[in-house]
């Protein structure tokens, strides 16, 4: 089904992931034509088999001719890996064509980014997620945006096929800074429903019935009601895994060091994870946590 408001354009989607492989596919379902790239061609090749799209053998192969390529990988350094350089997507993208950035970078990055592609007579917006793997296969991720308004109004209508909400909140890096602050206040919950566990347990409430009153209460959260059974059941795999939460709180606190802040919560729960990490639960999902009260 094609996106209300949205005419088909040719896009690219660089990066396969547990977010852009569904993203990728919700474009194509939404009537444009995609062309994607991966570092793995294998799944580059799987996810043209069932979505119908193309692949390309490089980043520069997969943007060419496209009206707007959207990048999602894994931190700032492979951002640069897939955009720069002869087989980069900036070598291959049109004249005049929007380059969208969906990973979750420093706000520095995202104005290289935009120099970089300025000089190259392209555009660029950075637009970082939120709503995990869940969100990204039912199209329903929150995009925060950064960048010109006539950009972000071309691109909204097209990122609309894998975002409930796609909001402006200011110039290029204006997206990745409100990134930031989701991160922070997410983390800031988890790490109060973890403690708030550890009481619960040690007193031996019963938790269904615990999460079930606090939900209705001005305790309720997305975390909450979605996370709170879970990691009382020492259960993590569901999504967005520890190991980018780490990275994505150290990239919180640069942010916060160049603007003269001390976050003291972040700090510390930045340090958890390192430690969790060091203790091999870097693949489980950032609710994690609870694992350092625990020991």
């Amino acid at each position: 089904m094609k996106t209300k408001g949205a005419a088909e354009m040719k896009l690219a989607f660089i990066g396969l992931g547990v977010m852009g492989f569904p993203m990728a596919g919700h474009l194509q379902q939404a009537g444009h034509q995609v062309c994607v790239y991966n570092r793995s061609t294998e799944k580059a090749a799987s996810w043209a088999e069932q979505q119908g799209g193309s692949y390309g053998a490089t980043p520069a192969e997969a943007a060419k001719d496209a009206d707007i390529v959207m990048v999602c990988v894994g931190n700032d350094d492979d951002v640069r890996s897939v955009v720069y350089g002869d087989e980069g997507v900036l070598a291959g993208m049109k004249a005049g064509a929007l380059l969208v950035d969906h990973t979750t970078t420093s706000a520095i990055l995202a104005e290289e980014l935009a120099e970089a592609a300025g000089k190259a007579g392209l555009r660029f917006i950075d637009a970082p997620v939120s709503g995990g793997q869940l969100g990204a296969e039912n199209g329903a991720l929150t995009i925060m945006v950064g960048g010109g308004e006539a950009d972000v109004a071309e691109a909204a209508p097209v990122l609309a096929a894998y975002g409930k909400k796609v909001t402006r909140l200011g110039p290029v890096g204006a997206g990745q800074r409100c990134k930031m602050v989701n991160q922070i206040c997410v983390i800031g919950a988890v790490q109060g429903i973890a403690e708030g566990l550890m009481i619960a347990k040690k007193a031996g409430l019963d938790i269904p019935t615990l999460i079930d009153v606090l939900a209705g209460g001005a305790a309720q959260s997305w975390q909450l009601q979605n996370r709170a059974q879970t990691m009382a059941d020492d259960k993590f795999d569901f999504g967005f895994a520890a190991q980018w939460m780490h990275k994505d709180l150290g990239i919180c606190l640069d942010e916060a060091e160049q603007q003269g802040l001390t976050l003291p919560l972040t700090e510390h729960v930045h340090k958890v994870y390192e430690k969790l990490l060091g203790e091999g639960f870097g693949r489980c999902d950032s609710t994690v946590v609870i694992k350092d009260l625990e020991s």
